[in-house]
């Protein structure tokens, strides 16, 4: 492994938080990214195939993917870098090209934004939904490159669509349930299905592993949560700059390399009111929203459509679903129904390349370190993301329009991602951090079986797919 000459960990001061109403932030980008996929799309999409029982991954999954970003919170919060850089120091050269690859790989396919398109034109009775995701993508592209702070462009436009979008979804979902599917709900979560527990026979470990991946936000974009706490200034991060539009925004000095503090009585008093705030702000936010919308729009689909998926394709079950949804409220119901999850995967894909994107160029600065300069930065951030949009749309020239299977085909990549990133930031936090702020052995224990989960069911994935 080829050692890199990255500047050390300079001392400062570990300053107090803020009020927990300013803090709020990072979530709502992770929760849009997840909402995109596993909330609107793949959970809804298995109930309605094989019924409730199957509701307690949902949970399970989110839940893993907490743990997951708290730990890569951990590392930001205590030395103000990105896990990228912390993980390079100890690696070399090798972390940023792995990084580079598994994150273009996993999400060069335009699923999410073909879903949302299909959505979309489907709620307004007019357009190609293909011509629709192209121009979706240069409009996101537009979006992203004329934000003035990259950063607050994703915060501000996920808390939107969030704040509007969610409540009316989770209304229609609970206006239409009924006692049976509220206790068909209770016993899923539990694992009981109608025949079956936990998991019914024809399900494919693909789609499953698939839709625990994308409970959260999924492979490396939740890492991006480590650069998202950086740039709204987190713990050490506070003071390190943020990528902005080389049109629209004001040059702000960016630091790859980051700060350490004294450990002492002071300073950990202080470590754990950040670290109780971060566990407080991801838990309200990322995990409570995710499992609400989760297991209601799952509900929803149950209501609707469960047992009438037979000779459905892709994303068609939540048209059907929207049309039965308009017999029983209004027809305007089920248009708006099909508008607003169409928007919120369009928002999710803004969300996700935003994400890729700054992981690529990070990743890209730490690799070519003793180039790096802080006005390169953004730089490389927007050429990477339109080199990114040029690659979706190359995909979509080349034939691949069936969103549903482009997602699924990400999903399994991004598991695999999974498993590997969780077994370094967890070797990470326990070596790199002082003994007093790494990981307590509980914790150890859910990452590790996590890893083991995955693992399992990757491995399925691979003898399903290859072992016949």
């Amino acid at each position: 492994m080829e050692e890199m000459n990255l500047t050390p960990l300079k001392r400062s001061v570990l300053v107090d938080p803020p009020s927990f109403g300013r803090m709020v932030g990072p979530s709502f980008i992770l929760l849009g990214l997840g909402l995109g996929i596993g909330e609107l799309i793949l959970w809804p999409y298995l109930t309605a195939s094989y019924g409730l029982g199957i509701i307690w991954g949902a949970v399970a999954g989110i839940t893993m993917q907490l743990f997951i970003n708290l730990e890569i919170s951990r590392y930001t919060l205590v030395t103000g870098e990105s896990v990228f850089v912390g993980l390079s120091r100890k690696l070399g050269k090798v972390i940023p090209i792995w990084f580079i690859v598994s994150t273009i790989l996993p999400w060069m396919w335009p699923g999410i934004v073909l879903s949302g398109s299909r959505l979309l034109t489907a709620g307004l009775g007019w357009g190609r939904s293909d011509l629709v995701g192209v121009v979706a993508l240069l409009l996101i592209g537009a979006i992203l490159s004329l934000g003035p702070v990259l950063y607050g462009t994703q915060e501000k436009l996920e808390k939107v669509l969030l704040i509007f979008g969610v409540p009316f979804v989770l209304g229609v979902s609970w206006w239409l349930a009924t006692k049976t599917g509220v206790t068909d709900l209770a016993f899923g979560l539990m694992g009981k299905g109608k025949g079956y527990w936990f998991f019914p026979v024809g399900l494919q470990a693909s789609a499953f592993l698939g839709a625990i991946v994308f409970s959260g936000a999924g492979g490396n974009l939740n890492l991006g949560q480590s650069q998202n706490i950086k740039e709204k200034g987190y713990g050490m991060g506070h003071g390190s700059g943020r990528i902005t539009s080389l049109l629209t925004g004001s040059k702000e000095e960016i630091g790859l390399t980051g700060k350490d503090f004294e450990v002492n009585s002071r300073s950990l008093t202080i470590f754990t009111k950040w670290w109780k705030l971060t566990n407080l702000e991801q838990g309200l936010i990322f995990w409570t929203m995710g499992v609400i919308t989760m297991i209601s729009l799952s509900l929803l689909a149950y209501e609707t459509i469960y047992g009438k998926t037979g000779g459905l394709s892709g994303v068609d079950f939540v048209i059907a679903e929207a049309g039965i949804i308009g017999q029983q409220t209004s027809w305007l119901i089920g248009r708006a129904f099909l508008i607003v999850l169409g928007l919120m995967l369009f928002a999710t894909q803004l969300s996700v390349l935003g994400t890729t994107g700054k992981i690529l160029a990070e990743n890209w600065a730490v690799l070519n370190y003793n180039k790096f300069e802080s006005d390169k930065l953004p730089k490389y951030f927007y050429g990477l993301l339109w080199s990114q949009i040029g690659l979706m749309l190359a995909v979509l020239a080349l034939g691949f329009k069936e969103p549903l299977q482009l997602v699924l085909v990400s999903a399994v990549l991004n598991a695999w991602t999974m498993v590997i990133y969780s077994i370094l930031i967890l070797w990470l936090n326990t070596t790199s951090l002082h003994s007093k702020l790494r990981p307590t052995k509980w914790r150890r224990g859910v990452i590790t079986l996590t890893i083991v989960f995955l693992t399992v069911f990757g491995l399925l994935t691979l003898k399903q797919t290859f072992g016949r």
